[in-house]
């Protein structure tokens, strides 16, 4: 047994916290991985429901922009885990992957538990010990980690080991999106108060609210608006998204939602503009428009011209004036260009992921807090968002394995 080798608490049992474990067992520490929920990995199990979306096959340079403000901090945590990289340890623990129509990275069958059943066999086997819920309570006065488990808050022989010796800690407990699966965000008053640099938790790929009619609300709710496009602000992007009864969500919003969300903060609301029809130009709308329509309806018109029909058309009643609908020009352009005003972000607890958190500002090169020695940090609960695509889970591996890394560097100093 190596003469460095130190007993390691990680908090979180999320792929950020497992890539961390892996990581200090790894490099031959004793590793103990803590998580509130009966088993680890839920939220990572949840995404696989969709096929587990594990990375994006796009360019590198395409692929880093998607990180916004915080690419120069992840640039080097991703460059030394990148797509391939991420498609390689999947492959060595006999998932093979495959790449979408849309550049998007499955696993071959499409399934995320055979990944995390292998991935946790290999763990087990390195000695890496899982404790269940265990949740983490912050620290008592002396330092040491405080749980709370089923028969009430213990101090067990690995919090004294924590206070007394030369150990370390990797946090890695998610945002406060999907509370029910554990990421709950109840560790920021814990680090607010140890002087952690933080950022606010904001929902990130979320849906918005809309004041809908009473009668659109009850009658469409639920349908989605697909090969449409949303411009905002310079942006534009085809795809789809449904509608709710208290607004919008979907694949096309969520690709808009910072954006949307930093405009609402700023002035109070958010309005994006809607193309129903994004194969065809303005021109063509309104050409078709004015095609004489005889006895027909105005619905029938949009319906055998425009192939507008079901929630598209009911949008259109919805919003366009009846002055604007008898005018081919004015209503070919708000078909084109359908204003939707957005008030307010749907809550964090909602959304697919989180804005927000631990700032890179507070920590080192290793993800250690440097008010903190010995406290390390990774996953969403670090200050950083991204679409979906593959683009969040990447992350988080990238930073569990940066945090990882960086707290066994830091015992193997601390050894010496």
């Amino acid at each position: 047994m190596s003469k460095t080798k130190q007993r390691a608490a990680v908090i979180g049992g999320g792929p950020a916290g497992l890539m961390a474990a892996q990581q200090l067992s790894d490099a031959g520490h004793s590793v103990d991985v803590f998580d509130a929920m009966p088993s680890v990995g839920r939220k990572f199990l949840l995404a696989g429901k969709g096929g587990l979306n594990l990375t994006h096959a796009e360019p590198f340079a395409s692929f880093m922009p998607r990180y916004a403000e915080r690419e120069t901090a992840l640039l080097p945590l991703v460059r030394a885990f990148n797509p391939q990289a991420l498609r390689d340890w999947a492959a060595s623990h006999g998932v093979e992957t495959f790449v979408g129509s849309s550049g998007r990275v499955f696993p071959r069958d499409m399934k995320a538990a055979p990944l995390l059943r292998t991935w946790l066999h290999h763990l087990r086997e390195r000695g890496v010990q899982f404790h269940m819920r265990h949740r983490w309570l912050g620290w008592n006065g002396a330092g040491a980690l405080r749980f709370q488990t089923p028969q009430g808050e213990l101090q067990s022989e690995l919090q004294s080991e924590l206070h007394h010796h030369a150990a370390a800690t990797v946090l890695a407990l998610g945002g406060a999106s999907w509370p029910q699966l554990g990421s709950d965000g109840a560790w920021w008053p814990w680090l607010q108060q140890r002087g952690v640099d933080l950022a606010p938790l904001r929902p990130s790929n979320c849906g918005f609210d809309v004041t809908w009619s009473a009668f659109f609300a009850e009658r469409f709710a639920g349908q989605p608006l697909k090969s449409v496009a949303i411009e905002f602000e310079g942006w534009r992007q085809r795809g789809e998204f449904v509608v709710t009864a208290d607004g919008v969500e979907g694949s096309l919003v969520y690709a808009a939602s910072a954006a949307l969300r930093e405009r609402i903060t700023a002035s109070g609301a958010a309005t994006f503009l809607l193309d129903l029809l994004p194969g065809r130009t303005l021109a063509w709308v309104a050409a078709e428009l004015a095609h004489p329509r005889g006895p027909r309806s105005l619905s029938t018109h949009l319906k055998t011209r425009l192939h507008l029909s079901g929630v598209k058309s009911a949008l259109l009643w919805e919003r366009v004036p009846k002055a604007a609908q008898a005018d081919p020009v004015a209503f070919a352009a708000l078909i084109k260009a359908l204003p939707i005003t957005v008030k307010a972000a749907r809550p964090v607890a909602e959304a697919i992921s989180t804005a927000g958190g631990v700032r890179f500002e507070g920590l080192d090169e290793g993800l250690m807090l440097r008010v903190m020695p010995g406290v390390f940090c990774a996953g969403e609960m670090l200050d950083w968002e991204a679409p979906t695509g593959g683009y969040l889970l990447n992350a988080s591996l990238a930073t569990g394995r940066a945090a990882g890394q960086g707290a066994a560097t830091w015992l193997a100093g601390q050894a010496h």
